[in-house]
């Protein structure tokens, strides 16, 4: 009924003045001593007819309401669906309507054009990067220089951080799901931050278990990876455990932990927090990233930490319905 009253407010100047004219002939056969049946008749046909047109126009309304709102849910791909306009007042909305459509059309087409440029130069910066990078750890053979190759490593992460930052952000398509033993992930990742666990004497506990777990495992490593340098970062003492129990992934640290008022923001884009700003090298882009490929995962993530005493990040690896984009 609401669609009806606005419809009744929508033509309320024309229910006015069908009232209006019909009180002056009133008025007027009233004043020649007219017999005013003859406007009763009148005004009783009249307003049959007229309701029967009213009601007519009110469905053609109706239609074309439902048209709209459906329209609203498919106007970011196409307004060739709109209603054929009945007067001229809708046609030069429509007109106006194709002009700013058409006008975000070609915005989104330039964004999508500059954004293809700058991963075309990043992965080619990347890319070219490596290239020093490797001939650099190759230079580093000697065991005196260590130092140098544990500031190359995090040269090599930061360089893989830029292209995983704009692959996320921009919400590409590079994401192949299957079946994948998350055991073999894991050991790869411990592989590869062998060294920084080693040169900081930190106790790595982890007991292999075979889990099958659909994702992707490019992605996965990276969010394992992410995790692991953080914990080694901030924990200058202690141990770092690795766990699967009941298809979740939890990676637990006797760091220095994060405040309690800090954990609902530490997925939070750029966000530092305490120990970002007492260290001052925290760009508050890790923790966000990893939030952002979860999501595109399937995976749920969640952290619990006490200050000063342990961090602990739970990944359920459980299979969830996927967004599709």
């Amino acid at each position: 009924m609401t669609l009806f009253f606005k419809y009744m407010y929508q033509h309320r100047k024309t229910i006015f003045f069908y009232f209006l004219f019909s009180v002056i002939f009133l008025v007027i056969f009233w004043l020649y001593r007219l017999p005013l049946d003859a406007v009763g008749y009148a005004f009783l046909i009249c307003t049959f007819i007229g309701s029967i047109g009213a009601l007519i126009d009110f469905w053609h309304f109706y239609k074309q309401h439902r048209t709209l709102v459906d329209l609203q849910k498919r106007v970011m791909l196409s307004i060739d669906e709109l209603p054929e306009a009945t007067n001229q007042s809708e046609e030069d909305y429509q007109k106006l309507i194709k002009v700013i459509h058409q006008d975000k059309i070609d915005l989104i087409t330039q964004k999508d054009h500059d954004y293809e440029e700058m991963m075309e130069y990043y992965t080619l910066w990347a890319h070219q990067i490596k290239t020093p990078i490797a001939a650099m750890r190759l230079l580093l053979s000697d065991k005196e220089e260590s130092e140098c190759e544990e500031e190359l490593f995090k040269i090599e992460q930061y360089v893989e951080m830029v292209l995983t930052y704009l692959k996320v952000d921009h919400q590409g398509n590079d994401f192949q799901f299957e079946f994948v033993d998350i055991d073999s992930c894991i050991k790869q990742c411990i592989r590869k931050y062998a060294k920084l666990f080693i040169r900081k004497k930190l106790q790595l506990n982890y007991e292999a278990r075979s889990l099958q777990v659909l994702t992707d495992e490019k992605w996965l490593c990276f969010v394992i990876e992410q995790l692991l340098s953080n914990a080694i970062k901030y924990t200058p003492s202690g141990y770092v455990n690795i766990e699967v129990k009941d298809e979740m992934l939890i990676i637990e640290d006797s760091g220095i932990g994060i405040q309690k008022e800090d954990l609902p923001r530490v997925f939070e884009k750029g966000f530092t927090g305490y120990n970002g700003r007492k260290d001052k090298k925290s760009s508050g882009i890790g923790l966000y990233l990893v939030k952002q490929v979860c999501n595109r995962l399937g995976h749920k993530i969640s952290i619990e930490s006490e200050l000063g005493k342990y961090t602990c990040v739970m990944i359920d690896l459980r299979h969830i319905d996927l967004e599709v984009e």
